[in-house]
């Protein structure tokens, strides 16, 4: 008998062990949460060249390359990651593949650590490319493998949608060995890779007979299945979703779904002739309930399930007036712990001094993005990768010189190569008056210090070519760089002041690691005697910094709490009574 190896994973994990059994040849990713697992346990198979890219589009680019000469190739991004792959993604639904090409977005309803809750899978429809869904790390892992023999197959580009839940929760997945798929080699074939209009025109009509095909697959694919209980009633759901609803429904008949664009309309129909009542259970946007609804068939769905933030059993009992499981404690007596930038942190100093001088500041995406929360208050707006620059040199533009003379740009050095070089470009040569800040910190930092060219360093560790910020910024025009310890308040401020006064564009480079990137000094303590309680202290937000009463003073005075500080000397520069000094005695 032969036993079957089982490991387990989370969905993350999955995914790259099905695209090493799936004989992937070359995978290329910028990390954001949460799919940042997924390229960094590809890169622990040796059998795939990987790399992290500085943008999505890239990621994505490079893939189709690779997929071009006939190697199986995927991408993974978060959902709004999708937004900056969505140009070449539209083109590449057109040419189809060489190689399998699999697109994995990461979705994130409930925001746990993004600026909105899209619905990726509005992008399978509009770029009409195949969709999968799978509800466990099981199904993960399959349906990766599944989707490189179906690109290759159907000749297209395949959608694999996963979610927050899916990405990092775990579950037994069963092993297999990898499959050497040998690359096919490049052949020339520009009617179907040089996307002119006259070839673009028929690549559509093959693109719409490609739809068809896989349609018809759809109605036996055996993950789109029924499974049949009480006929009183019947529920619709894909992905995580149906874990959630057959939790709640046990006894109901369900019609699963995986493959979810294009659907399956015939196994809808015969399912939807079999039970009395049907609800569609999906997370996000009502998507399957609207398509099933054109199909004139009556379906219970948003009306009772919430359209915004994640599902879960308890959600879904909530919505149906059914019994739900009470804590025996009450969350509301739980204190609050606000998000705030770490104990050392460099770009906290940055963050003070923009709040003393009382400067608008545009913000971007990163872990930098808390400066924007009190006690610092030093962020004005964050919509999107690199749009702090852009942002800032519109309201440079719109706003007038009185107001370009308070203006900062902030953005990380990740962040930088990601998005943020064109719009620098876009303000030198528009003669702008953009002042921009690079936190330059070493390392992405928030999706847990991936390297990117700043760094010098490739996705295995080993050294590449280093890019500096700097170099970049006096290659794009700007005659005004300079680099600045973060460490040092007085420095800062001093460089600040000197951007603001300087007619055009401007870049600081604020450079210190990351807090987790060098040994912690030893912690600060506080004298009493000198301490008055004035609070200046806490103006930094230090998490490790805290009031504390003291028998006999009447005011509380500063308290640094050793477990959490790591000797960064910020609040020694901040004190006026010279009341902080490091524990380590001469």
């Amino acid at each position: 008998m032969t036993t079957i190896a089982k490991r387990i994973l989370s969905g993350n994990e999955a995914v790259a062990r099905g695209a090493w059994e799936g004989g992937c040849h070359f995978a290329a990713a910028y990390p954001g949460t949460p799919s940042t697992e997924i390229l960094e346990n590809i890169i622990k198979y040796p059998d795939i060249y990987t790399e992290w890219s500085v943008n999505e589009k890239v990621a994505l680019e490079a893939c189709a390359g690779a997929s071009f000469v006939g190697a199986r190739a995927l991408t993974a991004m978060k959902h709004v990651g999708l937004n900056v792959a969505a140009d070449p993604m539209f083109t590449l639904g057109y040419t189809g593949v060489t190689g399998g090409l699999i697109i994995v977005t990461c979705d994130d309803p409930g925001m746990w650590s993004s600026q909105n809750e899209q619905d990726n899978r509005h992008y399978a429809r509009h770029a009409k490319i195949p969709l999968l869904e799978p509800a466990d790390s099981n199904e993960a892992k399959l349906f990766t493998q599944m989707a490189f023999e179906l690109s290759e197959k159907f000749d297209s580009v395949f959608l694999l949608r996963l979610t927050t839940r899916i990405s990092h929760s775990s579950g037994i997945v069963e092993l297999g060995s990898r499959k050497e798929i040998p690359i096919k080699g490049y052949i020339k074939d520009i009617r179907k890779r040089l996307v002119l209009p006259a070839h673009a025109r028929i690549l559509h009509q093959k693109l719409e007979e490609r739809l068809k095909k896989i349609a018809e697959y759809g109605e036996i694919f055996p993950y789109n299945k029924i499974e049949w209980g009480d006929l009183n009633l019947g529920i619709i759901s894909s992905g995580v979703s149906y874990m959630y609803a057959k939790e709640v429904f046990p006894e109901a008949s369900f019609l699963k779904l995986s493959l979810t664009y294009p659907l399956p309309r015939n196994l809808i129909k015969k399912f939807a002739r079999q039970v009395k009542k049907i609800l569609v259970i999906e997370e996000g946007d009502p998507i399957l309930e609207q398509e099933i609804k054109a199909m004139g068939i009556e379906v219970i769905g948003k009306e009772k399930i919430p359209l915004c933030g994640e599902l879960d059993p308890t959600v879904i009992k909530k919505s149906f007036g059914k019994r739900v499981y009470k804590p025996k404690f009450d969350l509301k007596d739980i204190p609050e712990r606000p998000p705030v930038l770490c104990p050392g942190c460099p770009e906290r100093g940055v963050f003070y001094v923009i709040n003393k001088l009382k400067l608008i500041a545009t913000g971007d995406i990163g872990c930098y993005t808390l400066g924007a929360l009190p006690p610092l208050n030093a962020m004005d707006t964050c919509i999107c990768m690199g749009a702090s620059v852009t942002n800032a040199h519109g309201m440079d533009k719109a706003g007038g010189k009185e107001l370009s003379k308070k203006l900062v740009a902030v953005i990380g050095d990740s962040t930088f190569f990601h998005m943020g070089v064109t719009g620098l470009m876009n303000a030198v040569y528009n003669k702008g008056n953009l002042n921009l800040i690079i936190l330059d910190n070493l390392t992405t930092a928030m999706t847990g210090h991936q390297p990117h060219p700043g760094t010098g360093r490739l996705a295995h560790g080993e050294e590449g070519k280093r890019i500096l910020p700097e170099d970049v910024a006096r290659g794009c025009g700007v005659e005004f760089v300079k680099v600045v310890d973060p460490m040092n308040l007085k420095e800062t401020e001093q460089a600040i002041k000197e951007a603001l006064d300087f007619e055009g564009v401007t870049v600081l480079i604020f450079r210190s690691p990351c807090v987790f990137l060098k040994k912690p000094q030893p912690s600060l303590v506080v004298d009493i005697e000198k301490c008055n309680g004035c609070k200046l202290c806490l103006r930094l937000g230090c998490p490790a910094l805290r009031l504390e009463r003291i028998v006999g003073r009447e005011k509380p005075v500063a308290f640094i709490e050793p477990t959490l500080c790591n000797g960064c000397g910020l609040c020694i520069q901040v004190c006026h009574h010279g009341a902080i000094h490091s524990s380590k005695k001469d």
